[in-house]
Protein backbone atom coordinates (compact mmCIF):
# COMPACT_ATOMS: atom_id res chain seq x y z
CA UNK A 1 0.00 0.00 0.00
CA UNK A 2 1.48 3.31 -1.09
CA UNK A 3 0.15 6.31 0.83
CA UNK A 4 0.82 9.75 -0.63
CA UNK A 5 1.95 12.32 1.92
CA UNK A 6 1.02 15.69 0.47
CA UNK A 7 3.52 18.53 0.14
CA UNK A 8 2.63 22.05 1.38
CA UNK A 9 2.01 23.05 -2.24
CA UNK A 10 -0.33 20.11 -2.79
CA UNK A 11 -2.14 20.81 0.47
CA UNK A 12 -2.83 24.38 -0.60
CA UNK A 13 -4.29 23.18 -3.89
CA UNK A 14 -6.50 20.75 -1.99
CA UNK A 15 -7.67 23.55 0.30
CA UNK A 16 -8.80 25.48 -2.76
CA UNK A 17 -10.55 22.45 -4.29
CA UNK A 18 -12.19 21.62 -0.96
CA UNK A 19 -13.56 25.14 -0.50
CA UNK A 20 -14.99 25.08 -4.01
CA UNK A 21 -16.68 21.71 -3.47
CA UNK A 22 -18.24 22.97 -0.24
CA UNK A 23 -19.44 26.08 -2.06
CA UNK A 24 -21.38 23.96 -4.54
CA UNK A 25 -23.33 22.31 -1.70
CA UNK A 26 -24.01 25.70 -0.14
CA UNK A 27 -25.24 27.03 -3.49
CA UNK A 28 -27.54 24.15 -4.41
CA UNK A 29 -29.54 23.99 -1.16
CA UNK A 30 -32.16 26.59 -2.13
CA UNK A 31 -32.92 24.66 -5.32
CA UNK A 32 -33.80 21.39 -3.56
CA UNK A 33 -37.60 21.55 -3.39
CA UNK A 34 -40.78 19.79 -4.44
CA UNK A 35 -41.16 19.34 -8.20
CA UNK A 36 -37.51 19.86 -9.08
CA UNK A 37 -35.82 16.95 -10.82
CA UNK A 38 -32.40 15.70 -9.81
CA UNK A 39 -31.37 16.23 -13.42
CA UNK A 40 -32.16 19.93 -13.00
CA UNK A 41 -30.09 19.99 -9.81
CA UNK A 42 -27.25 18.34 -11.72
CA UNK A 43 -27.44 20.97 -14.46
CA UNK A 44 -27.32 23.81 -11.93
CA UNK A 45 -24.28 22.25 -10.24
CA UNK A 46 -22.58 21.61 -13.59
CA UNK A 47 -23.06 25.22 -14.69
CA UNK A 48 -21.69 26.53 -11.40
CA UNK A 49 -18.69 24.18 -11.29
CA UNK A 50 -17.66 24.73 -14.90
CA UNK A 51 -18.57 28.33 -15.64
CA UNK A 52 -18.44 30.06 -12.24
CA UNK A 53 -15.66 28.12 -10.54
CA UNK A 54 -13.62 27.15 -13.59
CA UNK A 55 -13.42 23.55 -12.35
CA UNK A 56 -14.13 20.11 -13.78
CA UNK A 57 -16.89 18.00 -12.15
CA UNK A 58 -14.98 14.82 -11.35
CA UNK A 59 -17.91 12.36 -11.62
CA UNK A 60 -18.56 13.37 -15.25
CA UNK A 61 -17.53 10.40 -17.45
CA UNK A 62 -15.57 8.88 -14.55
CA UNK A 63 -14.83 5.27 -15.41
CA UNK A 64 -14.85 5.99 -19.13
CA UNK A 65 -12.16 7.03 -21.58
CA UNK A 66 -10.83 9.55 -22.16
CA UNK A 67 -11.13 11.03 -18.68
CA UNK A 68 -11.43 13.84 -17.86
CA UNK A 69 -12.85 15.12 -21.14
CA UNK A 70 -12.28 18.59 -22.53
CA UNK A 71 -15.26 20.90 -22.04
CA UNK A 72 -16.00 23.90 -24.24
CA UNK A 73 -17.24 27.35 -23.21
CA UNK A 74 -20.78 25.97 -23.21
CA UNK A 75 -19.79 23.39 -20.60
CA UNK A 76 -20.25 20.50 -23.02
CA UNK A 77 -17.63 18.06 -24.39
CA UNK A 78 -15.74 19.43 -27.36
CA UNK A 79 -15.72 16.00 -29.00
CA UNK A 80 -17.85 12.86 -28.76
CA UNK A 81 -17.19 10.83 -25.60
CA UNK A 82 -16.59 7.13 -26.09
CA UNK A 83 -16.67 4.27 -23.59
CA UNK A 84 -19.22 5.87 -21.31
CA UNK A 85 -18.43 6.34 -17.66
CA UNK A 86 -20.70 8.08 -15.15
CA UNK A 87 -23.05 10.27 -17.22
CA UNK A 88 -23.62 13.24 -14.91
CA UNK A 89 -21.65 15.86 -12.96
CA UNK A 90 -22.90 15.04 -9.45
CA UNK A 91 -24.39 11.99 -7.76
CA UNK A 92 -27.94 12.35 -6.41
CA UNK A 93 -29.06 9.51 -4.15
CA UNK A 94 -32.74 9.66 -3.16
CA UNK A 95 -34.43 7.76 -0.30
CA UNK A 96 -33.35 4.09 -0.61
CA UNK A 97 -30.42 4.88 -2.92
CA UNK A 98 -27.19 4.44 -0.96
CA UNK A 99 -24.75 6.09 -3.37
CA UNK A 100 -23.89 6.80 -7.01
CA UNK A 101 -27.44 7.75 -7.92
CA UNK A 102 -27.68 9.12 -11.48
CA UNK A 103 -29.64 12.39 -11.76
CA UNK A 104 -32.94 11.78 -13.53
CA UNK A 105 -36.12 13.46 -14.78
CA UNK A 106 -38.19 12.21 -11.82
CA UNK A 107 -39.49 15.17 -9.74
CA UNK A 108 -38.72 15.27 -6.05
CA UNK A 109 -41.64 14.90 -3.65
CA UNK A 110 -42.33 16.23 -0.16
CA UNK A 111 -40.51 14.12 2.40
CA UNK A 112 -37.85 12.83 0.00
CA UNK A 113 -34.32 12.75 1.36
CA UNK A 114 -31.48 13.23 -1.11
CA UNK A 115 -27.72 13.06 -0.86
CA UNK A 116 -25.86 15.31 -3.28
CA UNK A 117 -22.27 14.20 -3.75
CA UNK A 118 -19.94 16.78 -5.30
CA UNK A 119 -16.32 16.38 -6.38
CA UNK A 120 -14.50 19.17 -8.21
CA UNK A 121 -11.10 19.15 -9.84
CA UNK A 122 -9.18 22.43 -9.63
CA UNK A 123 -5.58 22.69 -10.87
CA UNK A 124 -5.43 18.90 -10.93
CA UNK A 125 -6.55 18.33 -7.31
CA UNK A 126 -9.84 17.03 -5.93
CA UNK A 127 -12.30 18.23 -3.32
CA UNK A 128 -14.94 15.61 -2.46
CA UNK A 129 -17.95 16.13 -0.19
CA UNK A 130 -21.62 15.28 0.20
CA UNK A 131 -24.59 16.48 2.21
CA UNK A 132 -28.11 15.28 2.96
CA UNK A 133 -31.04 17.47 1.90
CA UNK A 134 -34.74 17.11 2.67
CA UNK A 135 -37.62 18.12 0.41
CA UNK A 136 -40.14 19.88 2.64
CA UNK A 137 -40.41 18.30 6.07
CA UNK A 138 -38.75 14.97 6.87
CA UNK A 139 -40.50 12.19 8.71
CA UNK A 140 -39.21 11.71 12.26
CA UNK A 141 -37.62 8.45 11.12
CA UNK A 142 -35.79 10.14 8.23
CA UNK A 143 -34.60 13.01 10.43
CA UNK A 144 -33.18 10.63 13.02
CA UNK A 145 -31.33 8.67 10.33
CA UNK A 146 -29.90 11.82 8.74
CA UNK A 147 -28.83 13.28 12.09
CA UNK A 148 -27.28 10.03 13.28
CA UNK A 149 -25.24 9.68 10.08
CA UNK A 150 -23.92 13.23 10.37
CA UNK A 151 -23.08 12.69 14.04
CA UNK A 152 -21.21 9.52 13.09
CA UNK A 153 -19.13 11.49 10.59
CA UNK A 154 -18.40 14.22 13.12
CA UNK A 155 -17.30 11.84 15.86
CA UNK A 156 -15.00 10.15 13.34
CA UNK A 157 -13.50 13.49 12.30
CA UNK A 158 -12.79 14.30 15.96
CA UNK A 159 -10.65 11.14 16.14
CA UNK A 160 -8.38 12.04 13.21
CA UNK A 161 -4.83 12.93 14.24
CA UNK A 162 -1.31 11.54 13.82
CA UNK A 163 -1.07 8.13 15.45
CA UNK A 164 -4.78 7.33 15.25
CA UNK A 165 -5.68 4.08 13.50
CA UNK A 166 -8.31 3.64 10.83
CA UNK A 167 -9.66 0.57 12.63
CA UNK A 168 -10.46 2.70 15.67
CA UNK A 169 -12.29 5.24 13.52
CA UNK A 170 -14.28 2.61 11.65
CA UNK A 171 -15.17 0.82 14.88
CA UNK A 172 -16.40 4.06 16.45
CA UNK A 173 -18.67 4.82 13.48
CA UNK A 174 -20.04 1.28 13.51
CA UNK A 175 -20.67 1.25 17.27
CA UNK A 176 -22.43 4.60 17.17
CA UNK A 177 -24.71 3.81 14.21
CA UNK A 178 -25.55 0.28 15.30
CA UNK A 179 -26.23 1.58 18.79
CA UNK A 180 -29.02 3.68 17.28
CA UNK A 181 -30.50 0.63 15.58
CA UNK A 182 -29.01 1.24 12.12
CA UNK A 183 -26.58 -0.66 9.92
CA UNK A 184 -23.35 0.29 8.12
CA UNK A 185 -22.89 -0.35 4.41
CA UNK A 186 -19.66 -2.34 3.98
CA UNK A 187 -19.26 -2.53 0.21
CA UNK A 188 -18.27 1.16 -0.11
CA UNK A 189 -15.86 3.25 1.90
CA UNK A 190 -13.90 6.46 2.16
CA UNK A 191 -10.63 6.80 0.29
CA UNK A 192 -7.39 8.64 -0.11
CA UNK A 193 -7.65 11.64 -2.43
CA UNK A 194 -5.37 14.20 -4.05
CA UNK A 195 -4.39 14.52 -7.68
CA UNK A 196 -6.20 11.19 -8.06
CA UNK A 197 -9.93 10.84 -7.31
CA UNK A 198 -9.53 7.54 -5.45
CA UNK A 199 -6.19 6.49 -3.95
CA UNK A 200 -4.98 4.57 -0.91
CA UNK A 201 -5.93 4.15 1.87
CA UNK A 202 -9.40 2.67 1.91
CA UNK A 203 -11.30 4.07 4.88
CA UNK A 204 -13.96 1.63 6.05
CA UNK A 205 -16.80 2.71 8.32
CA UNK A 206 -16.62 -0.43 10.43
CA UNK A 207 -13.67 -2.21 12.00
CA UNK A 208 -11.82 -3.45 15.06
CA UNK A 209 -10.14 -1.14 17.56
CA UNK A 210 -6.36 -1.17 17.53
CA UNK A 211 -6.12 -2.27 13.90
CA UNK A 212 -5.63 -0.58 10.56
CA UNK A 213 -3.34 2.04 9.11
CA UNK A 214 -1.73 4.54 11.47
CA UNK A 215 -2.41 8.11 10.35
CA UNK A 216 0.44 10.50 9.62
CA UNK A 217 0.66 14.24 9.07
CA UNK A 218 0.06 15.14 5.44
CA UNK A 219 -2.38 12.36 4.61
CA UNK A 220 -5.60 13.37 2.87
CA UNK A 221 -8.67 11.16 2.63
CA UNK A 222 -12.44 11.12 2.86
CA UNK A 223 -14.71 9.74 5.54
CA UNK A 224 -18.23 9.15 4.17
CA UNK A 225 -20.38 6.78 6.24
CA UNK A 226 -23.38 5.22 4.49
CA UNK A 227 -25.97 4.27 7.10
CA UNK A 228 -29.13 2.25 6.41
CA UNK A 229 -32.35 2.37 8.40
CA UNK A 230 -32.77 -1.37 7.74
CA UNK A 231 -30.24 -4.07 7.01
CA UNK A 232 -26.81 -3.30 5.57
CA UNK A 233 -27.18 -5.26 2.34
CA UNK A 234 -27.22 -3.45 -1.00
CA UNK A 235 -27.89 -4.16 -4.67
CA UNK A 236 -26.97 -2.54 -7.98
CA UNK A 237 -29.39 -1.14 -10.50
CA UNK A 238 -29.31 -3.74 -13.27
CA UNK A 239 -29.68 -1.29 -16.17
CA UNK A 240 -27.50 1.72 -15.34
CA UNK A 241 -24.67 -0.19 -13.60
CA UNK A 242 -24.02 2.65 -11.13
CA UNK A 243 -26.91 3.18 -8.75
CA UNK A 244 -26.57 1.34 -5.41
CA UNK A 245 -29.76 0.74 -3.40
CA UNK A 246 -30.66 -0.87 -0.10
CA UNK A 247 -31.73 -4.45 -0.73
CA UNK A 248 -34.69 -4.16 1.66
CA UNK A 249 -35.74 -0.72 0.25
CA UNK A 250 -35.09 0.99 3.58
CA UNK A 251 -33.88 4.59 3.69
CA UNK A 252 -30.16 5.32 3.52
CA UNK A 253 -28.16 8.44 4.42
CA UNK A 254 -24.60 9.61 3.82
CA UNK A 255 -22.40 12.60 4.69
CA UNK A 256 -18.84 13.10 3.45
CA UNK A 257 -15.84 15.35 4.01
CA UNK A 258 -12.30 15.52 2.65
CA UNK A 259 -9.80 15.67 5.53
CA UNK A 260 -6.15 16.58 6.07
CA UNK A 261 -4.15 15.08 8.94
CA UNK A 262 -2.29 18.00 10.53
CA UNK A 263 0.57 18.02 13.05
CA UNK A 264 -1.86 18.01 15.99
CA UNK A 265 -5.21 16.94 14.58
CA UNK A 266 -7.34 17.42 11.50
CA UNK A 267 -8.36 20.08 9.01
CA UNK A 268 -11.72 19.67 7.28
CA UNK A 269 -10.90 20.78 3.75
CA UNK A 270 -14.53 20.72 2.62
CA UNK A 271 -15.97 22.55 5.64
CA UNK A 272 -19.18 24.47 4.95
CA UNK A 273 -19.85 27.83 6.60
CA UNK A 274 -22.61 26.35 8.82
CA UNK A 275 -20.33 23.76 10.41
CA UNK A 276 -18.56 23.92 13.78
CA UNK A 277 -15.04 23.02 12.66
CA UNK A 278 -12.15 25.46 12.95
Amino acid sequence: MTIKIKTPEEIEKMRVAGRLAAEVLEMIGEHVKKGVTTEELNDICHEHIVKVQGCYPAPLYYGGAPYPVTLGEDGQPTAPVRNGGFPKSVCTSVNDVVCHGIPSKKPLRNGDIVNIDVTVIKDGYHGDTSKMFVVGEPTPQAKKLIDTTQEALYLAIDMVKPGARLGDIGAAIQKFAEGKGYSIVREYCGHGIGDTFHEEPQVTHYGRPGTGLELKEGMTFTIEPMVNAGKRFVKHHKKDGWTVMTKDKSLSAQWEHTLLVTADGVEVLTRRSDEPFK
